[in-house]
């Protein structure tokens, strides 16, 4: 028996809400070929590395600012790359989908 059952045993007369999907809509310029998530390790800790971005640096400089937010990490940008510490790659490939980007995953 799982949780939606044992609502539905408690709370008979109750009528659930459709789960509403909300797409992010992003003020970067999205672009056609994907976003390359990697996987490093670099003197010995985890890092991932996004790349391949052709907008302007200013927006990807917002994407690395807001991503670093959204996950509670450090991180730079440096040589058109987003360096963010630790694995993140499952969590960045949802946020980006989830704002319309196509992404890559590339290693490990």
């Amino acid at each position: 028996m799982d949780l939606q059952d044992q609502l539905k045993n408690l709370f008979p007369d109750q009528i659930p809400d459709k789960e509403d999907t909300i797409e992010e809509k992003s003020d970067v310029w999205l672009q056609e070929e994907p976003i390359i998530c990697k996987y490093e390790k670099r003197k010995g800790k985890p890092v991932t590395i996004l790349e391949g971005y052709t907008g302007a640096t200013s927006d990807f400089k917002k994407l690395a600012k807001e991503l670093k937010t959204r996950l509670s990490v450090g991180g730079s940008f440096k040589d058109d790359k987003i360096i963010i510490q630790g694995d993140y790659r499952d969590k960045i490939m949802a946020i980006l989908k989830s704002k319309g980007f196509n992404v890559k995953r590339v290693g490990g």
